[in-house]
């Protein structure tokens, strides 16, 4: 395990009561492997939270896809529409603000989230989820049909973008 200062920096006091919340590792856990296309049963709540990468796929099917996805403090998912996806959006941690619009310059839907929220977004919608809160935001994407590559693991934002 390493110390990682930036995630130290955008923690709130009463987050450090546990060692996993204190501390990232580097090495990948037992939620950072494509497990698709075969059956698969797991606690999502938990897979969730212990994700500390951009995006990890954890299944893809021929259908469907399920990724892990953690946003840091005052960063975003970036702006981005899918024309032929649908997707759905579920966090477990955190709150932000989606935008969501047909035209990325006039993202006309906004709503503020939290833990428990779930966002749907239709295939061609504009869409963006900007992290203001004070942890990073944990959460599962649900794409039909999948979006990412089988095994996609981007540990940063910076690593999707190239």
């Amino acid at each position: 395990m390493y110390f990682d200062k930036k995630f130290y920096n955008n923690r709130r006091e009463s987050d450090y009561s546990s060692r996993k919340n204190f501390y990232r590792s580097p090495y990948p856990n037992r939620y950072s492997r494509d497990r698709g296309p075969n059956p698969y049963v797991t606690n999502i709540r938990e897979a969730t939270l212990c994700n500390n990468t951009f995006r990890t796929a954890l299944w893809t099917g021929e259908y469907l896809q399920l990724t892990l996805m953690s946003i840091d403090v005052n960063d975003d998912i970036g702006l981005e529409m899918h024309p032929d996806v649908d997707q759905f959006l579920r966090l477990e941690q955190g709150q932000g603000l989606v935008k969501m619009g047909t035209d990325k310059n006039n993202l006309c839907y906004q709503k503020n989230v939290s833990k428990d929220y779930v966002i749907f977004i239709p295939a061609g919608t504009w869409h963006n989820l900007i992290n203001t809160g004070n942890t990073p935001i944990k959460l599962y994407s649900i794409y039909a049909p999948p979006n990412h590559p089988h095994g996609t693991v981007h540990v940063t934002k910076e690593d999707e973008e190239h």
